[in-house]
């Protein structure tokens, strides 16, 4: 299946750039979430006549996302968790603890952006988090657990 992409998508391509895919990927994943298009001629048209339009649309997202890494630069948040005597915690701190905890302090980050490669924390400590704020911007931020 040919697709015509409508943004950048991680290990594809680029905007405007036009693709083979797996039938099931195009269909159930790029063409419902809007990030593609089927590559007919009606569609390779109406893409070219709003490809200025989608391309501005890419470069503020960027921004944003950009503007974001600048203030998430350098930033540490503690999060308090119990805690047996030895330091492991009585569950786990996963993703949207620590999405909740950057929040609050003023920079919005979705639960989705938070990589934890490894899952979730276990154990209290100080521990260095990569955030994926776009396809183009990456950031890391310092994420304290402390017992309660």
């Amino acid at each position: 299946m040919e697709v015509i992409l409508l943004e950048k998508v991680e290990n594809l391509g680029n905007l405007g750039d036009r693709v083979k895919v797996r039938p099931g990927y195009g269909r159930n994943f790029l063409i419902p979430s809007g990030k593609a298009t089927p590559a007919t001629e009606e569609h390779i048209k109406a893409f070219e006549a709003r490809r200025a339009e989608l391309e501005k649309a890419a470069a503020d997202a960027l921004a944003a996302a950009e503007a974001r890494r600048d203030q998430l630069a350098g930033l540490s948040v503690t999060i308090k968790a119990k805690a047996g005597d030895e330091g492991k915690l009585f569950g786990s701190v996963g993703t949207t603890d620590i999405a909740a905890a950057i929040t609050a302090t003023g920079v919005e980050l979705e639960r989705s952006e938070v990589r934890l490669p490894e899952g979730a924390f276990r154990q209290i400590g100080e521990y260095t988090v990569p955030v994926h704020l776009h396809t183009d911007v990456n950031a890391e931020i310092t994420v304290i657990i402390e017992a309660e």
